[in-house]
């Protein structure tokens, strides 16, 4: 496979991230977790307030519109997309 994504580089990434996560979440303080949470519902509902005023934003748009960076941007979009909310 010359061109294009690795399969297996990407599968030990994902198994790092999951293992990353679990390590998280043993050492995360459950209250946090709950305003996380909250934190993350209410900016998505910003987002999708945002696509409703201003239509379909692109990642660089919405990073601006947001103070996001255009990652965080583009994972939410496809999130909500993915979820059916845009």
């Amino acid at each position: 496979m010359g061109e294009g994504v690795d399969p297996t580089q990407m599968c030990q990434r994902l198994v790092d991230k999951v293992a990353q996560s679990k390590q998280l979440m043993a050492i995360t303080d459950p209250d946090l977790l709950v305003l996380f949470e909250d934190w993350f519902e209410e900016l998505e509902e910003e987002i999708i307030s945002l696509l409703n005023e201003y239509g379909p934003l692109d990642p660089g748009e919405l990073a601006e519109k947001t103070g996001l960076s255009i990652r965080g941007a583009t994972f939410l979009l496809s999130k909500l997309k993915r979820e059916g909310k845009r």
